[in-house]
Formats: C-alpha cells, structure tokens, sequence
C-alpha cells in the first residue's frame, strides 16, 4: 500500500490548487478525483469575479462584463449597473481545470481519474476534502455537512450576437424560488440557467428552464449545447472544517457566497490558509496549529450575505418580487446591488 503525505479528494479548482501548493512546498501529494474526465460533471458557471481576476493570472477566460440587469418577474424596467471595471469574466471550465491539472503534476503531485475515496491501495497522514457540496470526506472525519443548499441547471452554448456583454439576472419566485434565473452573455458563449430550493420547485429542472428560455430573449445558439448543474450550498462557511485527521476547502467547507451563490473566488484563496496549516501541521505535529484554520472565525465575513440569503428566501410570489424591484431602483437600492455585485 502506498503511503503520502496528504491525499486530496476532488479534482475541483479547490482540490487541485491545494495539491499544488503543498506539492510545490515538497510534500508527497496524491489527489483521487471519481470522475474519469474533467470534462464532465462540471457544476459551475464558471464566472470569476474582478477581485479575483485582480488577483490571479488565469487562463481561457472570455470577454470582460462590465454590464448587469436586474429583472423583475415581469421583465419590465429593468435595473441597469454598468462599472468602468472590469466585473467579471467567464472561464472555459474544462480548459482550467486541465491546466490546473498539469500545473499540479508539474509540482509534483499525483492526479488520478476514476478513482474512489476512501482509497485502498493509498495511506494518507492527511486528508482534504474537496469533494463537493455533499462531501464525504466530512463525514467520514466527522467534520460539518453542507445542509443549506440550493440546486441548480444551466445550459452553455457559442453564440454570434455581437451585443454589449451583459450579465442578465431575473428575480422570480416560480421559476427559481429563493433565487434567479440568469443569462450571461459575453458575445463569444452564453450561459442560461437558474437555480433554487428544490423544495419549492413547481416542476422539473428542465422544465423550468425551457420555460425560463421561452419567456426570456436569450441569444440563439450557433453550437452544440453543453448542461451542467447540481447542489450548490448556501449556508455559508462551516464552523467545524478542520480535524487532526484532515480539513476541507473549497464547496466541501460550504466556502460560497450565502447570498450570490459564487464559490470560485474562495476556490482561490482558501487553498492558501489550508495549505499553510496542513504543512505545518505535518512539519511540526503541533495540534494548535490546525487552530488558525477557524470556519466559526472566517464565517463572520458572510453574515450580512446570510441575513441577505434569508430575505431573499421569503420572496415567494411574483408581486412580492416587483415590490422589492420598486426599492431597487430607487438611488440606495442601486447602490446596495452595486455593492453586492461589483464590490
């Protein structure tokens, strides 16, 4: 039986970066992933945020979206946020998540397809999860379980439309409760879905988003069309995500953003800290060290988008939504959407 020093579960963004940046310290690192291409099984939309882009030399992203709409269950008078910046980018998931992958073998580490957890032929001093909203890493090291979750659908297809990008959000209760449907739209590919409580879906996914696409001018496809979709948790960052036995990062650690659902920008910056305390946790056997890895202490970040998450959960029916849109538009309900999206 072959024995390494950490063995990440989940070849995500998370999981890959993580096993980078320990591979890159001189640790043994093994990551199992259980799908046998990365190509399928994509749950993400796959939009990076400018904080992120900031931050972070990424590859096969698309054109900038500078522009956002905000719609309300009747698609009348949007609100319309444009930024001097650049806000967002989305990426080719597939063409990162490859590039992730040799980036990690170049370090070092070992990035096995279809291959399952816990895994009989390799011993780890360490385990990390990030193996996804319903983890089973955190339940075999008695770790929290993502239980707030939303899921969702999306399809993704190459477009000509030569419009302005635009990030188009809708706010309606029957089509995606306790969420939005969305539209982003970059000029090269656009991405349509929506996402919400399956609870109170009132039919199929796909359904729903057929009649999302119906009633929605979303841009016509030029190509083949790609569905993704699946759990995403909303809960925000678990208090218990670290054990002397191993830790999570990434959708595993409910790293999301309670109110917007974006999960790729703690997917970037999370693996740093775990990395961190997982080398000198090895290095010194120190148990205090495992302390500075805290998800009680870094959920404070996400208490106003959790309170936000809550109101957004008790909209429930289409007037209740345009009542709210009519404070949107007033100057302060601008400038608090400017805040959550472009801040």
């Amino acid at each position: 039986m072959d024995t390494v020093d950490v063995l990440v579960v989940g070849a995500g963004l998370a999981g890959l970066t993580t096993a980078r940046l320990l591979a890159e310290a001189g640790l043994d690192v093994a990551v199992c992933e259980r799908r046998t291409s990365l190509e399928t099984g994509i749950r993400t939309t796959g939009i990076f945020v400018r904080r992120t882009l900031d931050d972070y030399a990424l590859p096969h992203l698309g054109p900038a979206v500078r522009r956002v709409l905000l719609y309300p269950p009747s698609l009348e008078k949007p609100v319309e946020l444009v930024s001097a910046r650049d806000e967002f980018r989305v990426g080719d998931m597939e063409g990162i998540y490859a590039s992730a992958v040799r980036d990690a073998e170049r370090a070092g580490a070992q990035v096995s397809l279809n291959s399952s957890y816990p895994a009989k032929s390799t011993r780890a001093r360490f385990t990390i999860g990030a193996d996804g909203a319903r983890s089973t890493v955190a339940k075999n090291l008695g770790l929290d379980v993502n239980r707030q979750l939303i899921t969702g659908i999306e399809e993704v297809y190459p477009v000509r439309t030569g419009s302005v990008p635009t990030f188009h959000c809708v706010v309606d209760p029957r089509l995606a409760p306790g969420y939005i449907a969305w539209v982003i739209d970059d000029g090269e590919h656009a991405h349509v879905g929506l996402a919400g409580r399956a609870d109170r879906f009132t039919a199929p996914l796909p359904q729903l988003l057929q009649r999302f696409r119906d009633s929605f001018p979303a841009p016509d496809p030029t190509g083949p069309v790609k569905r993704r979709g699946g759990p995403i948790p909303v809960g925000g960052l678990l208090r218990r995500i670290v054990s002397p036995q191993g830790l999570l990062v990434g959708d595993a650690a409910g790293a999301v953003s309670p109110l917007t659902a974006g999960g790729l920008d703690p997917c970037m910056r999370m693996p740093e800290l775990a990395a961190s305390v997982t080398f000198d946790y090895l290095r010194s056997g120190n148990r205090y060290v495992l302390e500075h890895y805290d998800g009680a202490a870094m959920r404070r970040r996400y208490l106003l988008r959790s309170q936000l998450r809550r109101g957004l959960s008790l909209v429930r029916g289409p007037g209740l939504a345009e009542v709210a849109f009519a404070l949107l538009r007033t100057p302060p309900g601008k400038a608090a959407a400017r805040r959550i999206l472009f801040d």
